[in-house]
């Protein structure tokens, strides 16, 4: 585009424009470089905790447009926040860190759920409340190398959505 050819009137027109783009792209917790597509997030929620609970999880869908990797998470809210998984080994329920971070595959919606990958947020500096929300900064790098995060308020819910508790209950043998 020319922009010597657009009238003042014009030019603040697509000014205008190109805020109101940039107002609903934060609005949505994005930050993606210029360039690249932000990852989908839908169905975020922190599960609450109970006063003395040093730890909790949140739980999300994850769409990236491109093959991407979730490498790290951070709150204000905890001391340590980690991209985690609980699977079964033999009848022993355990969770541990991904050191190298999620896989997203391009198109593929990955959900963060209870029992399965999630972000562990651990030495929490104050119980988290039903009703509150939690910011959560995700870090992304894509199949290039190049590094993105978004930035989201995450509500904090007693029960999960779908009506499953979402309390700090444990129904399993597990280690951490």
């Amino acid at each position: 585009m020319n922009l010597s050819n657009i009238s003042s009137a014009a030019f603040r027109s697509l000014a205008v424009a190109g805020l109101l783009t940039a107002g609903a792209a934060f609005a949505q917790g994005t930050q993606a470089p210029a360039g690249s597509a932000a990852v989908e997030v839908r169905d975020a929620w922190v599960r609450r905790s109970v006063p003395g609970q040093s730890g909790t999880g949140a739980f999300m869908k994850l769409k990236a447009p491109a093959a991407t990797r979730l490498v790290g998470v951070s709150t204000p809210v905890a001391g340590v926040a980690e991209v985690h998984e609980m699977k079964m080994e033999g009848d022993t329920m355990k969770m541990r860190a991904l050191s190298q971070g999620l896989e997203l595959p391009a198109g593929q919606t990955v959900e963060l759920k209870p029992g399965g990958y999630h972000l562990m947020l651990m030495d929490l500096k104050q119980p988290v409340s039903a009703g509150a929300s939690v910011p959560l900064t995700l870090r992304f790098v894509d199949a290039k190398g190049v590094a993105s995060e978004q930035k989201l308020q995450v509500p904090v819910m007693a029960i999960a959505p779908g009506g499953a508790p979402a309390g700090g209950e444990h129904q399993h043998p597990h280690k951490h």
